[in-house]
């Protein structure tokens, strides 16, 4: 590209860094208006809140732009749409503009992957050109490490914060170790992970019952998730109940018929009309006025049902034993 080609892009790039600040100043104060932070997001809090440890080189290719939700370094350089913001370099910038626009091209970016998202390694600038270009797409070399946690663009705090428990939620109980295909537990409140932990060490003590020995809570969890969560979750998909359920995950679900048959159990003893998750998912029905499936209620399962005295013995343990050893946050 010749030097009076250049500085014409160049030129013609510092008026649209100018409009671009702008944009993101209006981003900004429209974040400050809804509560939402118009920043980018971190990709060093991500890898800590969600544990990660494990990557893989996965190639080059070609990125969705608005799947890219943060940077590894730059986050406060950027709004959340990759707009420039005053920290941003003006003349690199208009540069990287000038280059975007000439036969030559850019060159790959570097991502990082986590679930369906990307963190920017190298390119921050390169981003917010293509996106100002209108390009839906950027070439780029992708690292990605592997997470059994959803995460999509524009999430909110809570749910990041809900996306953190949950990590912990896997990385307490390794069922993302020992079962790496697993069903999603996740939940949408994050305070009832306690209550998932409470089953799987009640489902431990009754293991070292059986075995008459020690039994880890990795294998504790391995064989819940195999014996009791899985074959619930099997019945609520056969079945379409998670339909009635809106913002509803399956494991919500999951500890719904748990609570209802407990609370039934409680009160009818040993003569409880309800007594395995295919009747739940029948009073679940009837409660809201469903139609029933005839090969619902004629469905057979066997399932533990578990008293809520024991239960609620079984959270107030993993509590303390939460508090006497509480996990390192500070972990790599």
């Amino acid at each position: 590209m010749s030097d009076d080609s250049f500085q014409m892009n160049y030129t013609e790039g510092l008026n649209v860094f100018h409009n671009a600040r702008r944009q993101a100043f209006w981003q900004e104060v429209m974040g400050l208006f809804r509560g939402k932070s118009a920043e980018l997001l971190s990709f060093d809090d991500i890898k800590a809140r969600l544990r990660l440890r494990e990557e893989s080189y996965r190639g080059l290719q070609n990125v969705p732009l608005d799947r890219i939700v943060g940077s590894v370094g730059r986050y406060r350089d950027f709004t959340s749409s990759f707009l420039p913001r005053g920290s941003t370099s003006r003349e690199r910038w208009s540069r990287v503009y000038a280059k975007a626009n000439s036969m030559e091209g850019l060159p790959p970016i570097e991502l990082y992957k986590v679930d369906d998202v990307y963190f920017v390694r190298d390119g921050n600038h390169r981003v917010s050109v293509a996106r100002q270009l209108g390009s839906k797409t950027i070439e780029a070399h992708v690292t990605e490490l592997p997470t059994s946690v959803n995460l999509e663009p524009n999430m909110s705090e809570a749910e990041l914060d809900s996306a953190t428990a949950y990590a912990a939620f896997l990385e307490e109980t390794g069922i993302d170790r020992t079962r790496p295909l697993h069903q999603s537990l996740q939940l949408s409140e994050r305070t009832r992970y306690t209550d998932l932990m409470g089953h799987i060490y009640l489902h431990k003590s009754i293991m070292e019952h059986e075995k008459g020995k020690p039994v880890t809570l990795e294998d504790a969890a391995a064989r819940w998730y195999d014996d009791v969560y899985r074959p619930a979750v099997t019945l609520i998909r056969k079945y379409d109940i998670l339909e009635h359920m809106n913002d509803r995950t399956e494991g919500d679900l999951f500890l719904w018929l748990v609570d209802h048959l407990r609370d039934v159990r409680d009160e009818f003893g040993e003569e409880a009309p309800s007594r395995t998750f295919s009747d739940a998912l029948v009073d679940f029905l009837e409660e809201r006025r469903i139609p029933v499936p005839k090969e619902l209620e004629a469905e057979k399962d066997d399932s533990v049902i578990l008293t809520k005295t024991q239960i609620m013995r079984a959270v107030e343990l993993g509590r303390l034993r939460e508090q006497h050893n509480p996990p390192d946050d500070t972990a790599e």
